[in-house]
């Protein structure tokens, strides 16, 4: 191993003071200054691995936050890897109109949707038909509310203005993600291990899922789904909601009183994205 000379000085209290020391002084204060190095650089390799069920498990009452918490209710602290920085706060919402329409969600309450819009906007470059690409649109919706089992909040919560066929395809994208299909090209998302850890295993409630979802007669469209979701996190990429807006008239049924006002079984969900500062 090579010695950074400087840095071992440095570490010793400079050239004199180790001039002043025994032989075997300075044996020891090398030793232990290549051992504290190979741990270094040790670290820096396993910081890359992925990690391990257990390891992902033994962190969760280590974070200030929850994984499965929805984009719109999570605080700045809770950023990639846990990282925290002091002081950070939300962001006051923009008002919502009285009658607000999936438009109105997009652009005032999503943030960025740019995945959303991305993977929409490659189901649409590949032809495939506009439910689907409704579907691709609307897929990770739910993860406004909730993460954790997002693409059932999903397709909960769009399923009084959509086809059953969209909302088939949205909830059930999130089992079939799980399960390769070499027939159309799908693999495991590499990005998965870091995720659910290297050694996860579908728990039998996604694999039941996955089979049910596999033996549909539209197993197809919520595969596609899949397909878009995977390759759609292009950084430089810039698709605009404008694109899809004559795609969501023909098939969005918005309700006039407006989402959340409409007295349905999901009304309350879309209460809560307008505002989401409600102390109750």
């Amino acid at each position: 191993m090579d010695v950074d000379r400087r840095a071992l000085f440095e570490k010793l209290g400079g050239e004199e003071k180790v001039a002043r020391m025994s032989h075997e002084a300075r044996a020891d204060a090398l030793e232990d200054f290549q051992t504290e190095a190979l741990d270094k650089t040790v670290a820096r390799k396993n910081a890359d691995r992925y990690p391990t069920v257990a390891e992902l498990a033994n962190q969760i009452d280590k974070r200030d936050f929850r994984r499965g918490e929805g984009k719109l209710f999570y605080h700045p602290n809770h950023i990639a890897k846990g990282a925290t920085y002091q002081g950070a706060t939300v962001k006051r919402l923009p008002p919502m109109p009285e009658n607000p329409t999936l438009t109105d969600f997009f652009k005032l309450r999503f943030g960025s949707a740019a995945h959303l819009l991305q993977s929409a906007a490659l189901a649409k470059r590949k032809g495939l038909s506009e439910e689907v690409v409704l579907a691709c649109l609307l897929h990770d919706m739910g993860s406004y509310l909730m993460k954790a089992e997002h693409g059932y909040y999903g397709a909960q919560i769009i399923e009084p203005y959509v086809s059953e066929k969209v909302t088939f395809a949205v909830r059930y994208h999130q089992a079939l993600r799980f399960f390769p299909d070499p027939s159309v090209g799908y693999e495991y998302p590499v990005g998965y291990y870091k995720t659910f850890g290297v050694d996860y295993e579908p728990t039998p409630y996604i694999t039941a899922e996955y089979e049910f979802a596999r033996n549909h007669t539209w197993y197809m469209e919520a595969r596609l789904v899949t397909m878009n979701d995977l390759y759609a996190f292009d950084p430089n990429a810039v698709v605009y909601l404008e694109e899809f807006e004559d795609i969501i008239g023909r098939h969005w049924k918005n309700p006039k009183e407006g989402l959340g006002y409409d007295h349905t079984p999901v009304s309350h969900m879309w209460r809560a994205m307008i505002n989401p500062d409600a102390p109750l």
